[in-house]
């Protein structure tokens, strides 16, 4: 049986995501963190060794005595330690993956910078994913032993100077900066070499720890980064809580294999609990499964999570990305807990001034962007070929507010609001390029896997369209017969009743078809005036009356000198709509 929860010694859990460039010797900083907790802090208590102990590749932990500041604060929850939970990423691709995964408990954020190259392409992309994920940093200077010793403390404080010059702009101005030697001599030296500054490193990470935020009500959301059998138990599956809590007998869903299962025991820091909340990192023992089906990824309430083939984000570009976001591009998608290719589309609020939308659709095309503005069904949307980013600024505030159709090439269980990052992760590592492109929130999920057809059509995105062709000869005064707007195969049933525009100023409606070559029929309403009349009949050929015979000898003429009068088409075609039909103001 597990013990009553308040009857266990409580520990906070910190966690510290550990990123870096790679090699810049973050696995070798968080062993050496680890290990120097447990020899320093645990000599006389016997679990030390089992409280250091890695969870996961990527994940260790080790505990420290509570500090003074989160002592007075922590009264009321009364903690005794302090657990760090180190999230280790390895890859480019995991560090995404890891990062946005657990973005809602990472409470402080440690940049590795190898001391001797600085700040590398890899380092820049980290300090973008700390800016979105956890509001404190601290930056290690790391592998000091590579610098000659006479020259070692002056190289430390350009290069500390130098970092924070980079650092002004973002949220982590001022944030301390410490130099250590996680691995002197390497990875490959041998472990009696001790390493230098880490004891001054664990003291520095006590400092800036705060009393998160955890709050234990809504749907639970668990991120699993491990899972395993036991026989006779069950399979165990480790991880932290993002959001919300478990109790043993709870009811969970792995939504990646669509099961429920039943919980049948907890523990945290290897002791039996009765239930766990956010920011807490647990082992949850449940009914029997293969845990080769499930390496990574979420447990949650059941029916909480969604799995969706396609969404709509908020959008905002990444400004050190230097490519443009082009529409049909394929970016990868982290969302959740997941990193997934989709094909992308952009949009934004009409430009002001334009014309105003049908009047069936909400506000006028002419309201100004704000970023207060919510996505919504009922606003028209101006298709782009491409993110706009403001004209001449650099500041990505100065953007005009966009968003952004994402259609996935397999579906993602993800939470609704979540962070979403694209990035172009096939871009060369060495490339010295910043590869996340955009960021944003899920703002729609559509769960259908024929949203194409159920869901789109109400998105109302559309492209402006305009066509021109040529007056061929009056027929009266109050029609024309027009070519050159069409192509013989169109279907010119679709365009009747859309009004045009003759260069010499009359307005038009279309009437129908013409013969068999793509020709038209104009009703011009109010009449044809005079000098136009004489302007087509003076330069049109005479004719006989017109029919399909006719066609062809219309052919012989020479287009540009003869045909002075030129109409003009305007219309919207909405982007997702079925029907494809033409609209006007």
């Amino acid at each position: 049986m597990s013990q009553p929860a308040d009857s266990r010694v409580k520990t906070l859990n910190f966690n510290v995501g550990v990123l870096g460039h790679v090699d810049s010797g973050k696995t070798s900083l968080a062993r050496s963190l680890s290990s120097t907790a447990s020899t320093a802090a645990f000599d006389k208590n016997p679990q030390s060794r089992e409280r250091g102990i890695t969870l996961d590749l990527g994940f260790s932990s080790f505990t420290v005595d509570l500090p003074d500041h989160l002592r007075d604060i922590g009264k009321q929850q009364q903690y005794d330690s302090l657990q760090f939970t180190l999230v280790d990423c390895p890859g480019h691709a995991s560090l995404i993956r890891t990062i946005i995964g657990g973005a809602q408990i990472i409470d402080l954020m440690m940049l590795v910078v190898d001391v001797v190259k600085g700040v590398q392409t890899q380092t820049a992309e980290c300090l973008l994913i700390g800016e979105l994920t956890c509001p404190r940093m601290v930056v290690v200077l790391n592998k000091i032993d590579l610098l000659p010793p006479n020259k070692r403390q002056s190289a430390i404080e350009k290069m500390t100077k130098r970092l924070h010059k980079t650092l002004e702009s973002t949220r982590f101005k001022e944030c301390p900066v410490i130099a250590v030697a996680a691995k002197p001599g390497g990875p490959e030296a041998p472990d009696t070499e001790e390493p230098q500054g880490v004891p001054e490193l664990i003291e520095l990470l006590k400092k800036q720890t705060y009393l998160p935020q955890r709050d234990p009500g809504g749907d639970l959301l668990m991120a699993v980064d491990h899972c395993f059998s036991i026989r006779g138990q069950g399979t165990v599956m480790t991880g932290t809580i993002l959001q919300g809590s478990l109790a043993i007998n709870d009811t969970v869903e792995i939504p990646a294999l669509k099961v429920t299962k039943k919980i049948k025991s907890v523990q945290m820091f290897r002791k039996p609990v009765s239930g766990a909340m956010q920011g807490d990192r647990v082992g949850v023992c449940v009914t029997q499964f293969d845990p080769k089906l499930l390496e990574r990824g979420v447990v949650c309430t059941p029916g909480s999570l969604r799995t969706l083939y396609a969404a709509v984000i908020s959008v905002r570009k990444i400004g050190y990305f230097k490519g443009s976001l082009a529409t049909r591009a394929k970016f990868h998608i982290t969302v959740g807990h997941e990193t997934v290719m989709a094909k992308v589309t952009f949009f934004g609020l009409p430009p002001v001034g334009s014309p105003e939308p049908p009047s069936d659709t909400k506000p006028p095309a002419s309201q100004p962007c704000s970023l207060e503005q919510p996505f919504t069904f009922d606003r028209e949307y101006i298709f782009q070929d491409e993110y706009v980013t403001g004209q001449g600024e650099l500041s990505s505030g100065a953007d005009p507010e966009q968003w952004a159709l994402l259609e996935f090439e397999r579906p993602v269980t993800c939470p609704s609001l979540c962070l979403v990052i694209g990035s172009k992760l096939d871009t060369d590592i060495h490339a010295n390029a910043c590869r996340l492109a955009f960021q944003g929130r899920l703002l729609q999920g559509f769960e259908d896997k024929n949203y194409g057809e159920t869901s789109l059509p109400r998105l109302h995105i559309y492209k402006m369209k305009q066509r021109e062709g040529q007056v061929e000869r009056v027929t009266d005064d109050y029609t024309v017969i027009g070519r050159n707007l069409f192509k013989k195969e169109t279907n010119l049933q679709l365009f009747v009743g859309l009004k045009v525009m003759l260069s010499t100023g009359e307005s038009g409606v279309i009437e129908g078809g013409f013969g068999q070559s793509g020709k038209f029929k104009i009703r011009v309403p109010e009449g044809l005036r005079s000098d136009t009349q004489q302007l087509l009949n003076s330069t049109s050929k005479k004719k006989g009356k017109g029919g399909g015979k006719g066609g062809p000898a219309n052919e012989e003429e020479p287009k540009a000198d003869s045909q002075p009068v030129s109409i003009h088409l305007h219309f919207k075609r909405y982007v997702f709509d079925p029907h494809k039909k033409m609209v006007q103001s």
